[in-house]
């Protein structure tokens, strides 16, 4: 028997990744796709789709593949590369440099740091988010032990704003220092291990 004609609308994987950019700088994926557990886009499929629909027009003994929504993730970096910004169809995320939030080796966020993290529970705030993350990461220079606390000291700072500024009883905190684990850049450089000392503050996309 002849197979009939495939219909043009069929269902297929696709990853997008859009990027803007400010002035000069280049926002790029990251060099390393692992993330920290939990990260992951979940977007579900909206249309469940009728493999036995008699419309759906297939070649004899073929079946359609499990429909997937497109994942689409714009990432916005500041020119000074201070900060970054990730939206995906799930989740948003911030990622701020270490050195624009503490002094080295510094754990005590300054008064131009904590008015960055408010403006980030403004947005917190604007997409309904009740659940939220603060990891903190480190380079790989000194001890592994060193960059574990220090990380995780700094989470526990900015979440102490977050947590002051958002002043709600329904969000929950995920809070965690990860140290030199999970890298974004090349920690062989400079630029790439100012990448890698970094907080990041990712939340659910809510009903903004």
């Amino acid at each position: 028997m002849t197979p009939t004609r495939l219909p043009l609308a069929l269902t297929a994987t696709t990853l997008i990744l859009a990027t803007t950019l400010y002035g000069a700088t280049t926002a790029t994926a990251d060099d390393n796709p692992s993330v920290p557990p939990g990260t992951e886009a979940t977007a579900s499929a909206p249309v469940e789709l009728d493999a036995n629909d008699p419309d759906l027009k297939l070649p004899e003994g073929a079946t359609l593949a499990e429909p997937k929504v497109l994942d689409i993730k714009q990432v916005v970096e500041d020119q000074s590369g201070d900060e970054r910004r990730e939206d995906t169809n799930a989740d948003v995320k911030f990622a701020l440099q270490a050195e624009v939030l503490f002094g080295k080796d510094s754990a005590r966020l300054s008064a131009q740091a904590k008015a960055r993290i408010v403006a980030i529970a403004a947005e917190i705030k604007t997409q309904n988010a009740t659940q939220i993350r603060v990891f903190g990461f480190t380079d790989n220079l000194g001890s592994a032990a060193h960059g574990d606390v220090l990380s995780r000291q700094r989470a526990n700072a900015v979440h102490g704003v977050l947590e002051s500024e958002l002043n709600n009883p329904d969000i929950t905190f995920e809070v965690r220092g990860y140290g030199e684990d999970y890298p974004i850049a090349d920690n062989s450089t400079e630029t790439g291990r100012k990448k890698n000392r970094r907080v990041e503050i990712s939340f659910p996309r809510g009903s903004a």
